[in-house]
């Protein structure tokens, strides 16, 4: 085994380490972003949109967290042969990824569209705005397959190493995006700047053409990334047969089949708590709206890092090197739990601040503020859980978090919020208090695997034959 790091080595590793993650934090920051500016836009066209435009988005969730569970299969297992130097069984993977994309792509075109017409009645959208929101359901969902090429070959390319390409696909995708939306959304209209008046040309399609903008961007986006990877010089998946192969898909089905049960089910358990929000009032549902899009921002370092945590420990683990992962791991606790800190001080300060730049009523903005100082404090707890479940995916592990978030989720957060809200009528920050003892749960459940060693299975075996 090898000997611990040096502070020379370790400077190198946490090097490694950021170049790895900067992309993805860079992706996600513009992902946040393009999502704040497209609720503008649309939001301009009045409540009605906006209501036809987030009726179904809880639907979008359920798909895309079990489409990214194959994405998450696939990053383990490439991760693992790109570290054991077995190039070929990173290509064949690469091969497997493009059959799952069109099976899983196809099927996921053919089942929404064919429900579109349903699912907002089943949302409970109201009667009147279900039209509008059944044509942009459809039209945001017919370029599924290109969907799925992104979330799924992307996460091919970050487990080989490569965070750049996904993210200038994603950066581009979303430049194209707003573009388009400011083309297909609003009429011809004229503007004047410096006393120079001129006319930007305008499809006057409202919410269609806000579906219409995303449809397009998205199809570009995963045109261009399965060129990416076909062009790939260690994954191209040229050549590869399309016909199944149980020694890519075993595996990773059996890592991917959990984390897509964990995100079906957190998903749902996000349902039923923005549910028992809505039932609090306006006010409460205004502050929690505005507090869970503002606190989303703040987590896309740790996401970023969790990443990167993924992808070198998979490396590590497929090399057999037990040492390299004790080493990845306490060079990304700490660096994670600083930004975290850095993160939550900054959500802590800017509070008030930033609920005022979505809401002007001073009841959603002071209960807002209350609500994300509170989550602020807990945010180093929930980044130690973000790297632990990121080793763990790495590593195949994905067990293990499914019941650890079943758990949190449905025991604590959901449990909890019923009888704070429903039962003793104590409102959103009983709701939101809910949310951080789910967090802190979390917390714990990793914090064991870690102390254990059971994240790590090179320890597993290494006790075994002890």
């Amino acid at each position: 085994m090898k000997p611990k790091l040096d502070k020379q080595e370790s400077r190198a590793l946490a090097a490694i380490i950021l170049g790895l993650a900067w992309p993805t934090i860079v992706e996600q920051v513009m992902q946040t972003a393009v999502q704040y500016i497209d609720t503008a836009m649309v939001g301009a066209l009045g409540a009605q949109a906006t209501a036809a435009v987030g009726a179904t988005s809880t639907v979008g969730w359920l798909i895309f967290g079990m489409i990214s569970a194959f994405g998450v299969g696939f990053l383990a297992i490439i991760a693992r042969v790109c570290g054991a130097g077995d190039r070929e069984a990173a290509r064949r993977a690469a091969g497997q990824a493009v059959l799952v994309t069109l099976v899983v792509g196809t099927a996921f075109t053919a089942l929404p569209l064919a429900l579109s017409g349903s699912i907002p009645a089943w949302m409970q959208v109201e009667a009147d705005i279900r039209p509008l929101a059944s044509s942009y359901f459809f039209i945001l969902y017919l370029p599924m397959l290109p969907r799925t090429a992104s979330a799924i070959f992307g996460s091919v390319l970050r487990a080989a190493g490569d965070t750049k390409t996904p993210m200038k696909v994603g950066v581009l995708v979303n430049f194209i995006n707003i573009t388009m939306n400011f083309l297909l959304i609003y009429p011809t209209r004229s503007a004047t700047i410096f006393s120079h008046s001129f006319t930007i040309p305008g499809a006057g399609l409202g919410v269609v053409g806000a579906a219409a903008a995303s449809a397009i961007a998205y199809t570009w986006g995963g045109l261009h990334i399965s060129w990416a990877l076909w062009r790939h010089p260690m994954l191209s998946p040229k050549g590869a047969s399309l016909r199944p192969d149980k020694q890519i898909l075993k595996p990773c089905l059996k890592i991917a089949f959990p984390n897509m049960l964990q995100r079906f089910g957190t998903s749902l358990g996000f349902v039923a708590f923005a549910a028992m929000i809505n039932s609090l009032g306006h006010i409460s549902t205004a502050a929690h709206t505005i507090a869970n899009t503002v606190e989303s921002a703040f987590y896309i370092p740790g996401y970023g890092m969790q990443t990167a945590a993924a992808t070198l420990t998979g490396n590590a683990y497929g090399a057999g090197d037990g040492q390299r992962m004790k080493n990845l791991a306490s060079i990304f606790i700490p660096i994670e739990i600083a930004l975290m800190v850095v993160s939550g001080g900054a959500l802590f300060a800017s509070a008030p601040a930033l609920m005022g730049l979505f809401s002007s009523n001073p009841e959603v903005i002071s209960l807002g503020a209350v609500v994300l100082r509170m989550v602020a404090v807990s945010e180093p707890l929930y980044g130690f859980s973000i790297i632990v479940e990121g080793m763990m995916m790495g590593v195949g592990k994905t067990k293990e978090p499914f019941f650890y978030n079943i758990l949190g989720m449905w025991c604590v957060r959901i449990v909890g919020s019923f009888v704070c809200t429903q039962l003793l009528n104590l409102g959103l920050v009983s709701a939101w208090a809910c949310m951080i003892a789910h967090n802190a749960l979390l917390f714990v459940f990793y914090l064991a695997a870690y102390l254990r060693g059971s994240w790590n299975p090179l320890r597993e075996k290494a006790s075994a034959k002890s």
